[in-house]
């Protein structure tokens, strides 16, 4: 990758706009920021670490993701294992109640703030949803006062309302790539079906929690369309994951992302989003490593999911604690959420 000399000149501007008033880079600056070579990426990472630091402050959110109800997806994005429309090795699943309230004091103990519970559909029916809020009741009749998320699909309004008064305080749904990409990744549903329901979360007053997965294929154009599409939303929360290519799925063959372009891409989002929590999520470990993960955690990260990722090994919570300590980083007290 090779870089002209004045597009080195979009780290100065980030600098003023982003860093010193807080204002995001616009789709046009983020791809200038995508297209710099190796040798900017040390400094690139060091201003997004100071955006994250000015505009974000010290902290760290910790949260732990279970899955609720597992595997025979109707949809069919070519990402995931869980579709029921691919020959992978995931099955269909329930979580009962006792489980659930066991993985949310789980997570509880290992100092995360918050606790999300996630169903593989397109969206829930009348049984998920009462599963979700007697799971909640249980949780709460267990004495853990965690935060709870959602990710269950697509709303209606009259689910929205429902999780509202259910007490769910933040929900997921991403949008997964730019929208020009979209239909390359899913065709059983639209990237505007997705949108809607973040309005609908939105306007409810839950948190909005989106983001979606580097290395389906897209260019680096579309990586800044995404960026700036996040930004226009502007989520409470911007997951950032990599592709884990799934056997049995579209993507089971699809190259790893690699390191230096991910924390290229993690810097770009942040400095395209200086103020919400951005997420690292699932991929991390493929993707970066140790070190890489500490390099990100530098670089703009400043959340992050410790455990499993639902069909998907991660690391020992115990194992990004004892980092999160080393880097100096506090994670979130659960009294400054609540």
């Amino acid at each position: 990758m090779t870089t002209a000399p004045e597009t080195v000149d979009i780290l100065a501007v980030a600098r003023d706009q982003v860093l010193e008033r807080g204002v995001g880079l616009g789709e046009e600056q983020i791809l200038e920021v995508l297209r710099l070579d190796d040798d900017h990426l040390t400094d690139l990472l060091a201003l997004a670490h100071e955006v994250r630091m000015r505009w974000c402050g010290p902290e760290v959110e910790v949260e732990g993701i279970i899955s609720l109800k597992t595997g025979g997806c109707p949809e069919d994005c070519h990402f995931c294992s869980q579709s029921g429309r691919f020959p992978t090795p995931v099955r269909s699943a329930w979580l009962d109640i006792p489980g659930l309230v066991k993985a949310a004091r789980q997570t509880a103990e290992t100092g995360a703030t918050e606790f999300c519970i996630v169903a593989a559909v397109r969206g829930p029916d009348k049984r998920l949803l009462s599963q979700v809020r007697e799971g909640i009741k249980a949780i709460r009749e267990d004495g853990n006062d965690i935060q709870i998320a959602c990710s269950l699909g697509m709303l209606t309004q009259e689910q929205v309302d429902e999780l509202v008064e259910m007490g769910v305080h933040r929900y997921n749904h991403n949008l997964e790539t730019a929208r020009s990409h979209f239909t390359n990744v899913v065709t059983t549903h639209t990237w505007e079906e997705r949108w809607e329901t973040l309005r609908m979360i939105r306007e409810a007053g839950m948190e909005v929690c989106c983001g979606g997965i580097i290395g389906m294929g897209e260019s680096v154009e579309q990586r800044a369309e995404f960026a700036a599409q996040l930004a226009e939303l502007n989520p409470d929360e911007c997951t950032m994951n990599f592709l884990i290519p799934q056997p049995g799925t579209p993507y089971e063959d699809y190259e790893i992302v690699e390191g230096k372009d991910a924390l290229r891409t993690v810097a770009a989002f942040r400095l395209a989003m200086p103020r919400p929590l951005l997420r690292f999520s699932g991929g991390r470990e493929l993707t970066f490593g140790d070190l890489g993960t500490k390099q990100g955690m530098l670089g703009g990260i400043n959340a992050i999911i410790v455990g499993n990722y639902l069909t998907n090994l991660g690391r020992p919570a115990t194992a990004d604690l004892d980092m999160l300590d080393e880097l100096k980083m506090p994670v979130k007290a659960i009294s400054d959420v609540l």
